[in-house]
This record gives C-alpha cells, structure tokens and sequence, in this order.
C-alpha cells in the first residue's frame, strides 16, 4: 500500500527543481536552465526512510512496495514537480492557474532556492542575488492567492445569500475547502491573528494577515536551499538562517546534483551508496577527474551530513506533517497468510487512533474493528489508542 501523501516541488525557473526531482525520484524529466523546462507537473515516486521493525523480530522483510537495504525501510511517497511559477502567478500569470490547481492537490510543500544567487526572480542568470527575494516571493504569490478566495468567502457571508444564524467561519470553510480546512480550524485562525469574528470590521491587513495564516496551517512548507556545494551558497546559507525574520523557516541545506552524481555512480557499480547517507565508499574503476569530483562530493557530505534531498523529503513529512509511518502486523506475529513478513509501511495522519488506521487498511477493516494487537508485546489496544511511529499492530476485525 502506498501513501496518498504528496510533496509538491516548488521553484521559480532554473533553481534546480527539476534536478532535484530527478535526484529524488530517479526519473528521466528533461533538465535545463531555461523557463518551462517542465510544463506539465511531473508525478514521480520518492522515497522516505523508516527503520524497519522486521530485525527486532529476528525477521526479514519482503515489501510489497518500496525496498529495505541494510535495515532501512525506504517507502514510496508521490512527488509533484509543480510548473509556471513566475511573479503574477495567482493572477494567472505564465501558467499561473494551472500552477496553483496542481499545487492545491499537494499537502506539503518543498520549495527549492537558488542559495547561490546566480538566477534573478524569473529565472534569468545573473550574480549576487539574494535568494530571500525568492523566499519572499513565492510566500507572497500563496498569500496573494489565498487572499483572493478569502475575500470570495467574505463577500458571500456579506451578500445575504446566508442565515443570520451562520458564522463566518462557516462561509470561510465552504468557500475555502479546497485547502482541506475546516471551521475549526478556521475558527482557531481568526482567533490567532485576533481580528473578531465580525468581517466588516475587518480591514485589508487584517485580511492579508488571516490569509497568511490559512497559507501556513494548510500549505506548509520546507525551504530546500539548493546548490549548497558552492561558497556564495554557504555564505547565504549562514546569513540567512541567523536572520531573526526567517527564523520560523525550516531549511534544509541540500546539492541535489550531489545526490544525482552518487546515485547515477551507484546504479552504473562505480560507488556503493544508499540515498540519504552520509557517506559512500568508492568500489569501480574510474578516471582522475571523475575521483576528483567524487571527492569534492565527499567534503560537501563531511560538512553537511547528507545531499539534503532526502532529508527534505523527510522533514516535510515527519517533522513538518508529523506524519506517522506503521507497519500492519499479521495473524501470525509479523507474517500474512502468504508468507510474507511486513509487507507494508503505512504513512498515517499525526495523532491517529488504532481504529483510524484501521480505516486507513481498508473502510471494511475499520467499520468492523474489535480491537488491535501491539506485536511486541502481544498487548491488546482498545481503539483510542494513539498510534507511535514504527508501531507493528495487528487488527482484529469481524470483517
């Protein structure tokens, strides 16, 4: 069973995206630095780790999605290389509405930078720009975009087609759930930026502002600060991530030609390397220039512990989602009746319930759900139990 999880790869022109994809995914999308390098939104398969429960078992695993290597579970994810952002965006600009329909069916976003500065805001060569110009950029692009569904929200609440008896935050919820909101959650927003309940009295700051806050809460997202094997990058880097104002940013220094480089070595026998480590061992024959370059990858993995492609991968999903990765224990302990050990790793919303995952195996499985089973200590749950990170747990079903 795969995960409907999907990650949204976002970027002004010539950043890197699509190299990063690639590196990410392993796909063949065309690379270049010129605008609209990618039309359409590519969906590739990626890749998150989870340390497989199958050895605490004195087992090995036979998944039926994904792979393990050496202990680490590596399972799929859907990644969307997300075209056509260019300022003016959300007045449809470039590929503008096409840009944001296919960023609405993502959950979280990484956005990759040019943290060498060598692209301007449309994706131009150039020196010395500051990629907070970007960050900036495609964070007011969002909130210009939220702003204008908002406002359609308010104006339908202000128009009378509704109940003196409806609350704002009710409108809000229909107006805006395409971005898997709701009224509660609305309801805790409108509070968190402290604007009252009433949207006449509210003016266009305070509108920007709850936008702001609706982007963050539902589109929330992971800086990718690519090229990062490069001085002006690490000069950036360090600037930036001591920046009061940015300091709510979560930022992953990341070389996604790095990471393409160590996994096309690997593929083709050259290096033996496993996505995400930070290291590799050379094993083939190669040239003077190629052990060079090898090398030059090997400080950047010294310095910064990783490529940083799966990390922000990962960051975006366990730590910024909290997803919760669980494997389905079987009958017999850890098997099903066909004989095979930890088939699959489900990725579940945080804060799940043992009964919540039951659904998450299949609607039947949960509508007749008695109780689950802990597989390590054979401990029986009830269906409010809350669901950890890596637990094997085994449901008990009429169905």
């Amino acid at each position: 069973m795969t995960s409907s999880y999907r990650i949204g790869l976002v970027g002004k022109p010539s950043v890197g995206k699509s190299s990063f994809f690639n590196a990410a995914t392993m796909n063949d999308v065309p690379e270049g630095a010129y605008p609209f390098t990618t039309i359409d939104p590519s969906v590739g398969e990626a890749y998150v780790r989870v340390e497989c429960a199958a050895p605490e078992f004195d087992e090995t695993c036979t998944p039926n999605v994904g792979y393990c290597e050496h202990g680490t579970r590596f399972v799929p994810t859907k990644l969307v290389d997300v075209a056509g952002l260019i300022p003016g965006a959300h007045e449809g600009k470039g590929l503008g509405n096409q840009f944001l329909t296919d960023l609405n069916e993502t959950d979280v976003l990484v956005h990759v930078v040019d943290f060498a500065g060598e692209t301007d805001l449309e994706g131009e060569p150039t020196e010395g720009h500051d990629p907070r110009e970007d960050i900036d950029f495609l964070e007011t692009e969002l909130d210009q975009w939220y702003l204008g569904v908002l406002e359609k929200g308010i104006n339908r609440y202000s128009s009378g087609y509704v109940t003196e008896d409806d609350a704002i935050e009710e409108d809000l919820a229909e107006q805006m759930s395409a971005f898997k909101t709701n009224e509660d959650e609305l309801k805790l927003l409108i509070r968190r930026v402290d604007i009252g309940f009433d949207p006449e009295e509210w003016d266009d700051e305070d509108k920007l502002e709850l936008a702001r806050e609706i982007r963050k809460a539902t589109k929330p997202m992971v800086i990718a600060a690519n090229k990062m094997d490069t001085s002006a990058a690490q000069a950036n880097y360090d600037e930036i991530t001591s920046d009061p104002e940015y300091e709510d940013l979560t930022i992953v220094p990341c070389s996604a030609h790095a990471e393409k480089a160590l996994k096309s070595a690997d593929k083709a026998g050259v290096v033996d390397y496993q996505p995400g480590d930070d290291h590799f061992e050379i094993t083939g024959d190669i040239s003077e220039s190629q052990e060079e370059g090898l090398e030059q990858i090997r400080d950047f993995l010294d310095a910064y512990g990783a490529t940083g492609v799966q990390a922000a991968l990962e960051t975006a999903l366990f730590d910024v989602l909290g997803v919760t990765p669980v494997f389905p224990g079987g009958a017999n302990g850890l098997g099903n009746e066909r004989g095979e050990v930890l088939p699959d790793c489900f990725l579940i919303p945080p804060e799940s319930t043992a009964e919540d995952f039951a659904y998450s195996l299949h609607s039947d499985i949960g509508d007749g759900f008695l109780y689950a089973i802990d597989c390590r200590s054979n401990r029986q749950l009830g269906k409010d139990y809350p669901v950890e990170a890596r637990d094997v747990i085994e449901v008990v079903t009429t169905n």
